[in-house]
């Protein structure tokens, strides 16, 4: 009996009883009742936050507190949706995403609306593409990386691409301009080669060339040389911050360990600007003190922790570089949001996941859990899907370019892709 025969006939019994188990699964439970706790806590902080500016301006005090409910739930179908779906679909559908990404790309800076200096969304400011296109730059990096797995390490075929992939999304977000939304694209970008198995001297290229192109990029933005400028002069003394960072940080120092009660912050009205939106974690630490800053800041720990659990128990590398390119995406937001809040890092407008207003941010956000529920669920096969699978189970390893997370292979931390074994035979 040759090997196939005996693949067929231990293999797919099993894979089907697993497939089974995984369409029943409802995903990662600590997952999802962290988002959920996260959804909660940023409508709770929201409506605080934007109860008087909405009334001001929209003479209703629920109104942006309903647009976002609104979103959140459109958000959640969204993600219910995509959790039911195999995440392999993405391999089809991962060229006409970003085909469709990079024409609203297009679209938003011919016919996109201007507001404060910027031409970043449509309807209103209610749709900005860049949020939409650092999704499906993940999506679309982590299927094309696993299509180029055997070739990683080959300059011309790995590299060099990703350069131009990045450079194209990158440099229409740059347009708008959005110079903190671009820096998260390259950022991503190489975050995603490392995760796949990328060749360790080609990152480390890859960061140098990254450094030098964004050190020049904010030379020659005026807006990067300002807040560059913002931040080297705050980290001599933090009196000569910018004043979004200084109104921050006056209502971080009001919050003291406890907080003023929810309600009842005073700097969202007398000078913080974006209360609802980039400064919404000053908001939080002034109204809850440091224990409301520790108990949000625990959730996004907990989210981390699911979802590199979710990325280590992956079927395939393809589902541990989606997996860990989402999970970083959503950590790397959040941590610069609140970095920035206390003069950490140059001001970005990078949102709060879960939290600060705005529906296209959100509602990636949660197609992003969406994706990654859908993983985890099929992650409760323990066997094999396909022959190719059980002749080759190196295809199933995660992380093949960082710490193995598995723990199944302790032959070494650090490697290039692989190729299969019969491709070394067939040499």
């Amino acid at each position: 009996m040759g090997i196939g025969t005996f693949v067929n006939q231990s293999v797919r019994p099993a894979s089907a009883a697993s497939k089974t188990r995984a369409r029943l699964a409802p995903g990662d439970l600590v997952l999802m009742a962290t988002i959920i706790a996260l959804c909660v806590f940023g409508l709770l902080m929201l409506f605080s936050a934007s109860a008087d500016f909405s009334y001001l301006n929209y003479d209703s005090y629920t109104y942006i507190f309903n647009k976002q409910l609104l979103w959140m739930l459109l958000g959640s179908v969204t993600a219910f949706v995509l959790s039911r779906l195999d995440y392999h679909l993405w391999q089809k559908l991962a060229v006409p995403m970003m085909g469709l990404t990079l024409a609203l790309l297009v679209a938003v800076l011919l016919t996109g609306d201007e507001r404060l200096g910027a031409i970043r969304a449509f309807f209103g400011g209610s749709v900005q593409p860049s949020e939409l296109a650092k999704l499906v730059t993940i999506i679309y990096l982590s299927v094309w990386l696993y299509s180029k797995r055997e070739y990683l390490h080959n300059l011309q075929l790995a590299l060099i691409p990703l350069a131009v992939i990045l450079g194209i999304v990158g440099g229409l977000i740059y347009r708008q301009p959005d110079l903190s939304a671009a820096i998260t694209i390259f950022l991503l970008g190489g975050l995603l080669f490392f995760l796949a198995g990328g060749d360790l001297k080609q990152i480390v290229l890859l960061s140098v060339v990254a450094l030098a192109a964004g050190w020049i990029v904010v030379n020659i933005s005026v807006t990067g040389r300002d807040r560059l400028g913002y931040y080297l002069a705050g980290l001599k003394d933090p009196l000569q911050s910018s004043d979004h960072v200084l109104w921050s940080l006056e209502a971080i120092y009001k919050g003291e360990f406890s907080g003023v009660g929810i309600g009842q912050a005073e700097t969202k009205f007398i000078g913080l600007p974006f209360a609802a939106t980039d400064s919404i974690f000053a908001v939080v630490v002034e109204e809850l003190g440091f224990l409301g800053a520790l108990f949000l800041a625990s959730l996004y720990a907990v989210f981390v922790w699911r979802g590199l659990k979710i990325a280590s128990r992956a079927p395939d590398l393809l589902g541990s570089v989606l997996a860990g390119g989402l999970t970083f995406w959503i950590a790397i937001e959040a941590l610069i949001n609140m970095a920035v809040m206390v003069g950490l890092l140059p001001f970005a407008g990078n949102a709060l996941p879960f939290v600060s207003a705005g529906g296209s941010n959100l509602i990636s956000s949660l197609a992003a859990i969406g994706i990654l529920l859908g993983i985890s669920r099929q992650s409760e096969q323990k066997a094999p899907a396909t022959v190719a699978e059980a002749v080759h189970p190196e295809e199933r390893r995660s992380y093949g370019a960082s710490v193995d997370l598995r723990r199944r292979d302790r032959r070494r931390g650090l490697s290039r892709a692989r190729r299969p074994a019969s491709h070394s035979r067939e040499r």
